[in-house]
């Protein structure tokens, strides 16, 4: 029986991805990741760290001043100096932090544990007389004696704190401890009690779920897990664990975990595993023909919840492993129909592909397609000239000339780069004829090197059609635009953009 069912978020992505190596947050990019947070159904957004630096405090005041449905929070330590900051910036709450191992407590603090409870006690009494919402937060309570912790804990909602956390701050806790210690922590202690939990085993998520079913009230979160070492709580695996596996709902919009993921991950800079669940690229993929005959049967066969539950959607991929139903269902994405052995020498020549280590993309597969199926189609946008102008004092510039069913045109482009350049004056350069946006952009080296071949790869989209094409060389620009023109004809290949059926 799952003891609480109104469960709440607290979501610390903004602490710089709970202080994930590397990560630094700029105002703007944490404003954008707030809004995403609470428009989402986030309950509280850990904001940052008042203490840091002037920088964190102007991203936090950011967030404050967007006036967010979501409680907005800083993270701080039992030290008068971390609440100044915290209330000069406006926040509604502070997650104040104390140590409560004796680990923590002797080789980090020297001090002892009459001290660290009494520091807690006058910091709670501080913050509440400023008029802050206080969640004390015991630090490695998992590495602690449990009895010192729930007296601390007592000690901190007798001068007023409105919430208490417990902290598996190295990952440690086993989903049957946690149950046993949240029964008694909820049937000790009468405010909430939150669950904060790492990954460091791999057990973020089964963790902070036993910490809810035996009656915690908010799990502490990340988007994507991010944090420090392995990471943190996933959102989105709670999320759906808490829908799917235990029947509670909550008040996260689920169709917006994908598309928050993306903008967390590329905002960060931190990539998202591909074999990452829910939101990694390769959660909703498929290529075995055995499990794509399943998904034209019944899509549950092979999928527990549908991708649009999470805002993305299934993707068919092509390469040794295909079969005969995946070609098939690939080919009818893209409009095409084909007979018994037409199907047969296509599925035939994409595992030839496959089998030479090659991603088999959309206009491989059309390519392929348009040659079995005699669609002798012309390419109708075809490239004449590309030239790149770059340099450590010169932005980066690109000018192109394309023959578009036979009429010229040129255009130029700015970017961030050489690449970028290249490619957005190839995006104006068809702009009259279709709105072409680039959705992913993935390079690889194929050999080693300065001269290594790579191997661009890129997924495009117009009116809702998506499609991937892929360029290779020794040339990184070349071999992106390559694959861009490809991508560019693929969608345009008809006056309606839409491949028609033979």
């Amino acid at each position: 029986m799952f003891l609480f069912t109104d469960v709440r978020f607290l979501d610390t992505t903004l602490r710089d991805g709970e202080q994930t190596p590397g990560v630094s947050l700029e105002p703007e990019k944490k404003v954008w990741i707030a809004r995403n947070l609470d428009a989402l159904g986030v309950d509280v957004i850990e904001a940052g760290s008042a203490v840091t630096s002037e920088g964190e405090r102007d991203g936090i005041r950011a967030v404050v001043k967007e006036n967010l449905k979501a409680e907005i929070c800083s993270f701080a330590r039992i030290v008068k100096g971390d609440i100044d900051y915290a209330i000069d910036c406006g926040v509604d709450s502070v997650h104040l932090v104390v140590p409560v191992s004796d680990l923590h407590i002797e080789q980090k603090l020297k001090k002892d544990r009459e001290t660290v409870k009494r520091n807690a006690i006058e910091m709670v009494e501080y913050a509440k007389k400023h008029g802050l919402i206080v969640e004390l937060s015991g630090e490695d309570a998992s590495r602690a004696d449990l009895d010192y912790v729930i007296d601390v804990f007592k000690a901190g909602v007798e001068a007023g704190a409105d919430r208490l956390c417990f902290c598996d701050t190295v990952g440690v806790l086993r989903p049957e401890g946690t149950y046993d210690i949240f029964r008694r922590l909820v049937t000790e202690l009468r405010v909430p009690v939150s669950i904060h939990c790492h990954d460091d085993f791999g057990l973020a998520t089964a963790n902070t779920l036993a910490a809810l079913k035996a009656g915690a009230s908010q799990a502490h979160v990340t988007m994507n897990g991010v944090g420090e070492r392995a990471g943190n709580t996933p959102l989105e695996e709670v999320a759906i664990a808490l829908k799917y596996l235990y029947n509670v709902n909550t008040r996260i919009v689920l169709e917006n975990l994908y598309p928050t993921s993306k903008l967390v991950s590329r905002l960060m800079g931190v990539p998202v595993a591909p074999n990452k669940s829910l939101v990694g690229d390769n959660a909703f993929v498929h290529e075995s023909g055995i499990h794509v005959h399943g998904l034209m049967a019944n899509t549950a066969t092979y999928e527990p919840i549908t991708p649009e539950t999470i805002g993305r959607k299934r993707q068919i991929v092509l390469g040794k492993h295909a079969g005969r139903s995946t070609v098939e269902m690939a080919l009818q994405g893209l409009g095409l129909t084909a007979t018994g052995q037409q199907l047969d020498e296509i599925t035939k020549r994409v595992k030839c592909l496959g089998d030479k280590g090659k991603h088999v993309t959309d206009a491989d597969l059309m390519s392929i397609a348009d040659s079995v199926l005699g669609r002798n189609t012309e390419a109708r946008i075809k490239l004449i000239d590309c030239t790149i102008l770059s340099g450590n004092h010169a932005t980066p510039t690109s000018s192109v000339k394309i023959t578009i069913d036979g009429q010229e045109v040129v255009e130029s482009g700015v970017g961030v780069g050489p690449v970028d350049a290249a490619l957005n004056a190839l995006r104006k350069s068809v702009s009259g004829v279709a709105d072409i946006k680039l959705d992913e952009y993935r390079v690889e080296a194929i050999t080693g090197g300065t001269d290594a071949l790579v191997d661009v790869w890129v997924k495009m989209s117009r009116d809702g059609r998506v499609i991937s094409a892929r360029g290779s060389g020794p040339d990184i620009i070349m071999a992106s635009v390559q694959a861009f023109v490809e991508g560019m004809n693929r969608l345009i290949q008809e006056k309606n953009g839409i491949v028609k059926k033979p």
